[in-house]
């Protein structure tokens, strides 16, 4: 059976989950996992509570630029997926139920943190990328796809539909006659055809997966911190309205207080005198 092989980054896990696996590595990237190969990875909310965790976590550590999104394969049916969407096992009236009992759409806050997240996120498919699933892929910053990945969209089949993300953002990025054959007819397509239609960056052997994302994101480490998150938020704000605009203000108001400028208004309240701006002039 074909697997990808271990990549050459020394992975430490990270805290305890039951249903995914986070791991870290000293370059400053960390591996994300949806674990749940027996449901094809299709998440509960559970699996998206943890998720946002390790998301949060990778956000608030100075130390990592670079995200690697996956999901643990193969099944025991030898089947591999990256996520399979929402498990419908667990699918009540107004939502997904909890352990609580409690119907949830929690996932459309990780989608939203994943897309406001500072760092380059970079899905890894292999296997489904189907419903849900295929949306968080799209919302990743780059994707790369193994040769046996799957996508597709099965929302009007079972009742579903994203009309966020999962349907204007798609639409930004393959045009809106692709994604409107995507989402009327629920149709597959391959990995090939997915990068045909600019849905994924690049295929790449199965055995090779895993490696492949390592070398991107160490190529990423490699540049200005500062410029990608600017970047990546002045990308947002093109597609994302007035919140797209505030995390682009976001940014800037981030270098501001790290100038000399900024420190200046700062002291001068702290230290109740009026500030000196004479040192910032008015350039063109």
């Amino acid at each position: 059976m074909l697997t990808p092989q271990p990549s050459s980054a020394r992975w430490i896990p990270q805290g305890s989950y039951s249903d995914i696996l986070f791991d870290l590595c000293e370059e400053g990237i960390a591996r994300i996992t949806i674990n749940r190969p027996h449901k094809r990875n299709a998440f509960r909310p559970r699996t998206v509570s943890e998720l946002f965790d390790a998301f949060s976590r990778v956000r608030d550590n100075p130390a990592i630029g670079v995200v690697l999104f996956t999901g643990a394969g193969p099944a025991a049916d030898g089947g591999w997926a990256f996520c399979a969407g929402g498990d419908q096992s667990v699918r009540g009236d107004g939502g997904y139920v909890d352990d609580e009992g409690l119907p949830r759409l929690n996932v459309l806050d990780l989608q939203r943190l994943i897309r406001s997240l500072p760092k380059v996120v970079i899905a890894l498919v292999a296997g489904y990328a189907i419903g849900g699933g295929q949306v968080l892929h799209l919302l990743c910053d780059l994707s790369i796809a193994a040769e046996n990945a799957v996508f597709g969209q099965t929302g009007p089949r079972v009742g579903s539909f994203d009309g966020g993300f999962g349907a204007s953002y798609l639409a930004r990025l393959v045009g809106q006659r692709k994604a409107r054959e995507i989402w009327f007819l629920c149709r597959q397509y391959s990995a090939e055809q997915a990068l045909a239609m600019g849905l994924v960056n690049q295929v790449v052997p199965l055995q090779q997966l895993e490696a492949e994302g390592v070398a991107w994101a160490r190529e990423v480490l490699g540049h200005s911190p500062t410029a990608i998150r600017c970047l990546k938020a002045a990308f947002n704000a093109e597609t994302d309205g007035m919140a797209g605009l505030q995390e682009l203000a976001g940014q800037a108001t981030h270098l501001f207080y790290r100038t000399e400028e900024g420190r200046e208004g700062r002291n001068a309240f702290l230290e109740k005198r009026a500030p000196d701006f004479s040192g910032s002039p008015w350039l063109p």
